[in-house]
């Protein structure tokens, strides 16, 4: 019996961490995007799409979500486009395109965090740059050391800590009994990838970064529930403001409220970007 649980927790554990590679495929019709590739200190060479707008606007860097790619934000990045902003979309380390060996929930990723904004730098001296994440996206973002060097920050469902990430997703799967295997699988960290919980708590390290913040969440999301959200809001360094999505879930807000969505990042970014 104990040596069946060992197995299965171990499995999961596998499942948890494999990576989701994949060809992307055609370029988006919609967008005039160039392929680009740059090298990142977490290992991997990123793969993504950049395109250029208008001289007098910012750059926007869209961070996907765990297991996705950047065909996530391509949505995103088309009104942003339409108002004149420059977009970098990429794949994560062990995403996509971009080889890895194990996804790591933003520890790794984080380091892609930074090799996108350098490469932004880079390619854009002089213009204000806004990273966008959701969920991993945003926890990458965050967790980055030191802080990244930008301007504005949009930080979409992302969790706190990686015990509470863990829990909230097992007692969706299996009720309360499930919330009992997450220690048996935040040990598995350490031995695994080399790190442990603590390397992942976007909590503690969001009060160290002071350009301004965009929080949004949904008030129905079971993955990153409410109290979590306004958790991390609250330990924020100001300045920071914060969008309550009703009765959204754990999604794209873009997919969920459109219009209103894209009203309040492209306010947000004419105050801090432009």
């Amino acid at each position: 019996m104990v040596t069946a649980f060992v197995f299965i927790v171990w499995h999961e554990g596998n499942a948890l961490i494999a990576p989701s590679l994949c060809e992307i495929g055609k370029l988006p019709a919609d967008l005039p995007v160039a392929p680009v590739q740059f090298p990142s200190s977490s290992g991997a060479t990123l793969h993504g799409w950049l395109v250029n707008g208008r001289t007098d606007k910012g750059v926007v860097i869209l961070m996907h979500g765990i297991r996705a790619n950047r065909l996530q934000m391509v949505g995103q990045a088309e009104f942003l486009f339409r108002e004149g902003y420059s977009v970098l979309l990429f794949d994560f380390q062990a995403h996509g395109e971009s080889v890895g060996k194990h996804i790591t929930a933003g520890y790794l990723e984080s380091r892609d965090a930074a090799a996108a904004v350098g490469f932004i730098r880079q390619k854009f001296p002089g213009k204000k740059i806004c990273v966008a994440g959701f969920s991993m996206g945003g926890a990458a973002a965050v967790l980055a050391e030191p802080p990244l060097p930008v301007d504005a920050m949009i930080l979409q469902s992302v969790y706190p800590t990686i015990e509470q990430a863990i829990t909230d997703r097992l007692r969706s799967r299996f009720g309360w009994l499930g919330t009992l295997g997450t220690p048996c699988l935040t040990w598995q960290l350490k031995p695994r990838l080399g790190f442990g919980v603590h390397d992942l708590c976007p909590v503690r390290h969001v009060g160290k970064i002071t350009v301004p913040k965009f929080f949004i969440a949904g008030t129905s999301d079971r993955d990153t529930t409410l109290p979590e959200s306004q958790a991390l809001f609250d330990a924020a360094a100001e300045p920071k403001q914060i969008w309550l999505v009703q009765d959204a879930g754990h999604v794209d807000m873009l997919s969920f409220a459109k219009n209103e969505f894209e009203k309040r990042v492209l306010d947000f970014l004419a105050k801090n970007l432009n």
